[in-house]
C-alpha cells in the first residue's frame, strides 16, 4: 500500500491494467489505491503456482493441457478447456486445477481486450527482466558506504538497461486505438 499511496504522491491518476504476480493482498491494495484499476494476474506464475502439486512425470503433460486455457481466443473457450483439464487431471491434482478456478477473476480479464493487449498483459516477465538485471548488479558487491552510492549504481544500471529499449512497441497504434476505446477519457493522448 505504501508504495501504491507514493505513486499517487508522485501525481500518478489512474492505472488502467496491471499485471500481479500473485502475492497476496497486493489487488485489494491496488483497488484501495485505484479502484477503477482493472487486475490481470500473471499466466506464467499461475502455471508455476499449479504445476507445483503435479507430479514430475506429469508436469509436461498438464502443462500442455493447461495450454488451450491461456491461449484460448475468447473466456468461453478457456473456460471448456478448463472444463476439459478438470475432467482429466482434477482427480489427481484438485489443488493444481482449483487454483485456476479460485483465481480465474484475475486470470481471466486480459480475454475482455484484443490479442495486441494481451500479450501485453498477460504476463509480468518484462518487470521481472529488468528486476533480475538489477540484482545482478548490486548481488557482486557486499556492501555499498552510502545510500547514495546504491542509488548512484541503480541509476546507472536503467540507465544502461533502458538504452537497449529501442525497440518500439509492435502495433503500439493499434493497441493505443483499442486503450482509447476500452477506457474512454481515462487515456490521455497527447498530439
Amino acid at each position: 500500500m505504501n508504495v501504491l499511496t507514493g505513486l499517487k504522491n508522485r501525481g500518478v491518476k489512474d492505472i488502467l491494467i496491471v499485471s500481479v504476480d500473485g502475492l497476496s493482498g497486493f489487488v485489494e491494495a491496488i483497488h484501495a489505491a485505484f479502484p477503477q484499476t482493472e487486475i490481470q494476474r500473471c499466466v506464467i506464475h499461475q502455471l508455476r503456482a499449479s504445476t507445483r502439486y503435479v507430479s514430475y512425470k506429469d508436469v509436461k503433460a498438464f502443462s500442455a493441457d493447461l495450454k488451450p486455457i491461456y491461449k484460448a481466443a475468447t473466456e468461453e473457450s478457456a473456460l471448456a478447456a478448463l472444463d476439459d483439464l478438470e475432467t482429466k487431471w482434477g482427480s489427481k491434482y484438485a489443488l493444481g486445477v482449483k487454483s485456476w478456478r479460485v483465481n480465474w477473476p484475475e486470470l481471466s480479464t486480459m480475454f475482455k481486450y484484443p490479442p495486441e493487449i494481451r500479450t501485453l498483459i498477460y504476463t509480468t516477465n518484462a518487470i521481472e527482466n529488468f528486476n533480475r538485471q538489477l540484482r545482478k548488479v548490486t548481488k557482486t558487491k557486499s556492501a555499498f558506504v552510502s545510500d547514495d552510492a546504491l542509488v548512484k549504481i541503480l541509476y546507472l544500471a536503467t540507465m544502461n538497461i533502458t538504452e537497449k529499449w529501442t525497440m518500439p512497441i509492435r502495433n503500439w497504434g493499434t493497441i493505443l486505438d483499442h486503450l482509447m476505446i476500452y477506457f474512454g477519457d481515462r487515456v490521455e493522448v497527447r498530439i
